[in-house]
């Protein structure tokens, strides 16, 4: 099995939960702020974990995730939806429900692509939350 490139089956991603998609997107997109963060510079090497914290905390994620509802296809939507409405079992301090239930969604969205292989998309969206 190679992990870095997967294309796993419509059966085993279904067989996933919400929380289980959110799960490993929330580590795909952790993995893709850190590469933006030193392949742009945005931060000395000291400060590229405080960098990452501030890219990757939920409301930050809400605000991003804004952009790039629209360029979401219907199945996509779905995902982000589902993500989004399951019930968290605690909310970090510095979060809203709200804020923390949109960043989910966008991490079940991100864990979708990712078990399907398809990192283009994911450049794609990532790209555009990422945009100034």
């Amino acid at each position: 099995m190679d992990y870095f490139h997967l294309n796993a089956s419509r059966d085993q991603i279904n067989g996933l939960s919400n929380l289980g998609l959110a799960h490993l997107g929330d580590a795909v997109f952790e993995v893709m702020v850190r590469s933006w963060l030193c392949l742009h510079g945005k931060a000395s090497a000291r400060g590229l974990h405080k960098a990452t914290v501030r890219y990757v905390a939920a409301p930050a994620q809400a605000r991003a995730v804004e952009r790039i509802l629209p360029l979401l296809s219907e199945e996509e939507g779905d995902v982000y939806r589902r993500g989004r409405n399951t019930s968290p079992h605690s909310v970090p301090q510095n979060a809203s429900r709200a804020d923390y239930q949109s960043a989910t969604g966008l991490e079940a969205l991100f864990g979708w692509l990712y078990l399907q292989g398809r990192t283009e998309r994911l450049n794609e969206l990532f790209d555009k939350m990422m945009e100034e």
